[in-house]
């Protein structure tokens, strides 16, 4: 091969090498857009409106002393976790101890009296049996009858006299036990504690507020619903609600609250979830956004919201058809979340292309991406 030769034969590999490259380049240009896609479907809705409604709670409230008292300790600090049972500040007890130990000792006093008495009215109640044993006989006297019956009776007297200071001594030692009792100031129920409002050697009279508790655990959303929206909500009603952060809620309607407000005419509702304990930055007052049905449920096809084209006069969406895009034109009616109501033009079951639609052209090939029956 001569040198003029090589140069000519490298011209002609690399112009084939470039129609080659071209024709590929052409063939992708020409060949289906992926597409993603979903089905024309059949749901359950009702009409919502936005609502602003905010978190609050069922139970909280100050924990007070039942009983008058120097404050001995404090066991929390505001913000910490406490369980229903633990104790959150004790009173000094030396005193209450003292009156706990008299009383008892009371107590063991009468119990010994009620002894004593029962042993007088057995004595007394015999004697009078033998002098009544002697009635029609020669020895018997009327005079010592009356007086042994009349010792009976005083017997009596005196045991029911010592049973009332039994009754009244297991009085006195039940309300020692009481205050010793409340001298440790318990958690009614599991919270956060927001205010402690004592401090150790403080004195306090009965009633005095030692904490302010939060229960965490009953935290509910409360909206003021148009009272003309009452009507479609009841317990067990199942709504949305979304956070400010956009962390979406699963709610129930808990309680329609009998009051109303004259003013702007509205009813609070109060709507309960299990997930608002598991936000970490749940807060009593945080605003929730509720979403409020405003019309009884009703059967209705619907489209995603993706599927939509903006078109002359209306709207559009890409049908997949024997693997191409076909435009149709669609009636819609209410927005459903993340779909629209479907009034006309559209059949269930089929299957619109949500992704990618913006540059498909009329009668386009496509490659549908994932499964169309359950969205792509």
């Amino acid at each position: 091969m001569t040198a003029c030769a090589l140069p000519r034969l490298l011209q002609v590999v690399l112009g084939t090498g470039a129609l080659c490259l071209a024709a590929a380049v052409a063939l992708a240009q020409n060949g289906p857009a992926s597409v993603g896609v979903e089905t024309v479907e059949t749901r359950t809705i009702a009409e919502t409106v936005p609502l602003f409604a905010e978190v609050v709670t069922s139970r909280e409230g100050t924990v007070a002393s039942r009983i008058a008292g120097t404050v001995e300790a404090v066991h929390v600090l505001e913000g910490v976790a406490v369980s229903e049972g633990d104790i959150l500040a004790e009173l000094d007890t030396e005193l209450l101890d003292i009156l706990a130990r008299q009383a008892e000792a009371g107590l063991a006093e009468t119990r010994a009296g009620i002894s004593t008495a029962k042993a007088r009215v057995d004595r007394t109640a015999k004697a009078f049996a033998r002098i009544e044993g002697l009635r029609g006989t020669t020895s018997f006297s009327s005079s010592r009858f009356d007086e042994a019956q009349s010792d009976v009776f005083e017997a009596q007297g005196q045991l029911a006299e010592a049973e009332a200071r039994v009754k009244t001594a297991e009085a006195n030692a039940a309300e020692a036990r009481y205050e010793l009792d409340r001298a440790q100031i318990r958690a009614p129920f599991s919270g956060i504690v927001l205010e402690v409002n004592v401090n150790p050697g403080e004195f306090i009279s009965a009633g005095s507020a030692v904490v302010s508790l939060l229960d965490t655990a009953s935290f509910e959303i409360e909206a003021s619903v148009p009272s003309k929206y009452i009507r479609v909500l009841e317990p067990g009603l199942a709504v949305e609600g979304v956070t400010e952060a956009g962390e979406d809620l699963a709610l129930t309607v808990r309680a329609l609250l009998p009051v109303e407000e004259t003013a702007t005419r509205t009813r609070p509702v109060r709507f309960a979830s299990g997930q608002l304990t598991g936000l970490q930055t749940i807060a009593i007052g945080q605003s929730i956004t509720v979403s409020i049905p405003i019309s009884t449920p009703r059967e209705v096809l619907s489209v995603p919201k993706d599927a939509l084209v903006q078109a002359r006069g209306g709207w559009t969406v890409f049908v997949a058809e024997d693997g191409q895009a076909q435009p149709r034109p669609v009636e819609i009616g209410v927005a459903l979340g993340d779909r629209f109501e479907v009034l006309g033009g559209l059949a269930e079951g089929d299957v619109v292309v949500t992704r990618g639609n913006e540059r498909l052209r009329p009668g386009q090939p496509i490659a549908p991406m994932g499964d169309p029956t359950n969205g792509g």
